[in-house]
């Protein structure tokens, strides 16, 4: 059961939480299908914003197996389609950061994910009545640091576009050459991961390799199976392509789902804080999410954040070293965001959503000159999702 409730690499949502997928039996093997697609149309306002029609989408496959009494076997592939579904290598995304495009590092828009994102391995053993070993191996995969990653979250699964605080956070969630080991006790795992710190390169079809020259642990705690939390630390090698200097990342969450009669009330909190070594910048950023049926059919859903950015100029060297002088290089983002998905029957293997959210933005006067007095960023998207049979 602890494989077949992993999200990606060896994150979990809460266990009460029930995870679209398709199951079907083999012989004696367990297979799951998971899938979920937005077909997106975006407006983003002010002078750096834009328009885009682009489809976020990831797809997942697992084959789990006994392997004697006391173990367990399980293959994972996970693919997405992005690297052709979102054109130029960016959706417009009002102050998001992090990662390259054409050479450039990635200013108000959001990269694709790789047509692998995950590629890997488990085993599991159980070696007492409460403990439970845990082996992960994946030439590309999700290493234990930092939360449940936003496309696999629980409270994020009608949010089609990622948060601002995700390279504080989850930028983890597609590493290389990862190793994870991991210890369950009871209500708590232990897990510690080596892996490749480097970002996917802009490159989204291949397969990357490289050194594990990074590490990180992270603690669980599940009190019931409406909990999940945890804390985790670890040491990114030189992860940005374009800039210069190991990372220090903490971060610590918490994710409850509550089972209604309309479906999960599902929500998290979550902090991430990196330190860069060669700026010696500290960026924090803080998350609240949550996603509420009103009824089957109906979905509320909400987004704030706090995130410190200190990309927001980097491609213009000139105009970056004149707001540095003036006003410093670090500036707190707030984002605040409410959205609505109306669910519509028309599969008994997909469910079909039509949605729409709205962020307002919360900037410093230092730069209202470049963003506008009242930034803004919205959505209409159409989301589709594997399901099991009703």
């Amino acid at each position: 059961m602890s494989l077949m409730n992993l999200a990606s690499g060896t994150s979990v949502n809460p266990a009460s939480w029930p995870m679209p997928m398709i199951m079907l039996h083999h012989g004696n093997w367990n297979t799951m299908f998971m899938g979920q697609a937005f077909l997106v149309e975006t407006q983003q306002s002010g002078p750096r914003g834009g328009d885009k029609l682009y489809s976020p989408n990831a797809f997942m496959i697992s084959a789990e197996h006994r392997v004697g009494a006391e173990g367990a076997f399980e293959a994972v592939l996970m693919l997405s389609l992005e690297p052709a579904t979102i054109a130029d290598r960016r959706y417009p995304l009002l102050f998001q950061t992090g990662e390259t495009a054409f050479g450039t590092p990635l200013v108000d828009g959001q990269h694709p994910h790789n047509l692998i994102m995950e590629a890997g391995i488990h085993y599991t053993r159980a070696l007492g009545d409460d403990t439970t070993l845990d082996i992960y191996a994946a030439p590309v995969g999700d290493p234990a640091l930092g939360p449940v990653a936003y496309p696999h979250r629980a409270s994020a699964a009608e949010l089609p576009e990622a948060p601002l605080s995700h390279h504080l956070q989850d930028s983890t969630h597609i590493a290389d050459e990862v190793v994870t080991v991991g210890l369950s006790h009871k209500f708590f795992k232990l897990e510690a991961s080596g892996f490749h710190g480097a970002e996917p390169g802009e490159n989204r079809w291949i397969i990357q390799t490289g050194a594990i020259d990074s590490w990180s642990g992270r603690l669980w705690f599940f009190p019931t199976k409406n909990w999940a939390a945890q804390v985790s630390v670890g040491r990114i090698a030189h992860p940005e392509a374009e800039a210069p200097g190991d990372q220090l990342r903490a971060t610590a969450s918490l994710e409850y789902s509550l089972p209604l009669s309309a479906g999960n009330w599902t929500s998290s909190l979550i902090w991430g804080r990196t330190h860069n070594h060669a700026s010696f910048h500290n960026l924090n950023s803080y998350l609240a999410e949550s996603v509420l049926p009103i009824t089957r059919q109906n979905l509320i859903t909400g987004r704030v954040e706090m995130v410190d950015k200190d990309e927001l100029f980097s491609p213009e060297p000139a105009l970056e070293s004149q707001i540095d002088r003036l006003y410093g290089s670090t500036f707190r983002i707030r984002a605040y965001t409410i959205g609505y998905t109306r669910d519509v029957h028309l599969s008994r293997y997909v469910e079909t959503g039509i949605g729409v959210n709205f962020t307002a933005y919360s900037i410093p006067d230092a730069i209202r000159p470049y963003y506008g007095s009242h930034p803004a960023g919205g959505n209409i998207f159409v989301r589709f999702r594997l399901k099991s049979p009703s």
